[in-house]
């Protein structure tokens, strides 16, 4: 293992460096690389010399999260609630559930700042476990309903009036809707096949868009803490049991509708080539996934659930998956400016991909809907 030698490393190196460093004692060692595939904040993983337990040190994406403070005095607030309290339905079933704890600077802050700008914070490294970007069977599709419906009975007593809402507009989808528009409306133009062929759907499909705002309006539902973006590798599995044992990636925690959180889990898990698939025509929705997922998540959030949840779940399924492809493509039109690429037409390719999953979950939106009769 390489450790890091101040003299020898370029300015980019030297800003981690000093990052991480905030986090350790002042003359210790260490080696880190970069780890995982987010599309929105930088994530190394730190690992001291000696016996120190390893980290995971992460740059927040301030165009995105224009308060970062916000973010971490959210995810304070829940490891205030969860602090000494018994890990929810994982405790009474004698399993593992981890909670991914924020690590304090030297001087006892949560975050700290480089002199370049830069925002970092450090949690700490969940051993033995490992991520996965496609669900390959029922049993996993499963375990990954558990851990969306652990975490929200887990906070369901959180009172949202405590909560940031760090990302303002964040799963409204009309307003995704807007910007798209806005965006057009400042000359961006599709060109080639493929952007007509996603602009030509989200034009005959945006009366999907008001849905869930329309019914939150009416007060028909209701805001809760939800974790914001819920997909399948923001969940952590045992490496030997392969049983969900941590939901990641707290950011985008904020008041929302859990119906947001369910589609986003469900449309993630449900479309086993995964997310960055070149075949995107291909592209389908499995339903013994999607019970699975239901099945799991029932489980253990069945207690708060009530009759609109369970009446609205199959729209938001749809309606995730559409949201997620307008915002891709958005920001390919836009020039990509808020999802994290690393070639040009990436955002496009994502766009694609989830369309093309709304429309086969259109396709089966029968099937979904007799799933979760039969699930009430």
């Amino acid at each position: 293992m390489v450790y890091c030698n101040m003299t020898v490393m370029d300015q980019e190196s030297q800003v981690l460096h000093h990052a991480a460093s905030q986090f350790l004692d002042a003359s210790a060692r260490f080696a880190i690389r970069e780890f995982g595939n987010g599309n929105i904040n930088r994530t190394y993983l730190v690992t001291p010399a000696g016996h120190a337990e390893p980290f995971l040190l992460q740059r927040i994406n301030t165009r995105v999260f224009r308060q970062p403070e916000l973010v971490m005095q959210n995810i304070a607030k829940v490891m205030r609630h969860l602090d000494g309290r018994p890990t929810g339905p994982a405790a009474r079933e004698g399993r593992r559930w981890e909670v991914p704890h924020v690590l304090l600077c030297s001087d006892g802050t949560d975050h700290c700042r480089t002199a370049d700008g830069g925002f970092w914070r450090a949690q700490r490294y969940i051993a033995g476990t490992r991520t996965i970007d496609a669900v390959q069977h029922s049993g996993q599709a499963r375990e990954v309903g558990y851990a969306l419906g652990t975490f929200h009975a887990m906070l369901s007593d959180l009172p949202i009036d405590g909560l940031a809402d760090t990302l303002p507009g964040f799963h409204v989808a009309p307003e995704y809707l807007a910007q798209y528009d806005r965006v057009l409306g400042a000359g961006a133009v599709p060109a080639s096949e493929d952007e007509e062929w996603c602009a030509s759907f989200i034009a005959s499909h945006r009366d999907w868009v008001p849905v869930l705002e329309d019914a939150r309006a009416r007060g028909v539902l209701r805001l809760r803490p939800i974790h914001g973006d819920p997909k399948v590798n923001n969940i952590l599995f045992d490496g030997e049991t392969g049983h969900a044992v941590a939901m990641v990636d707290l950011d985008t925690l904020k008041p929302g509708l859990v119906q947001y959180d369910i589609g986003d889990c469900l449309r993630s898990s449900c479309n086993p080539d995964g997310e960055e698939t070149p075949g995107w025509r291909d592209v389908r929705f499995d339903p013994v996934l999607g019970r699975a997922v239901l099945e799991g998540y029932l489980e253990v959030a069945r207690a708060f659930f009530d009759d609109a949840d369970f009446d609205f779940l199959p729209d938001s399924v749809r309606l995730i998956a559409f949201e997620l492809g307008l915002r891709f493509f958005t920001d390919h039109l836009a020039g990509d400016t808020y999802f994290k690429v690393g070639r040009r037409g990436q955002n496009l390719a994502r766009a694609l991909v989830q369309l093309r999953l709304a429309q086969r979950i259109d396709e089966r939106f029968e099937d979904l809907r007799d799933i979760v009769a039969a699930l009430r």
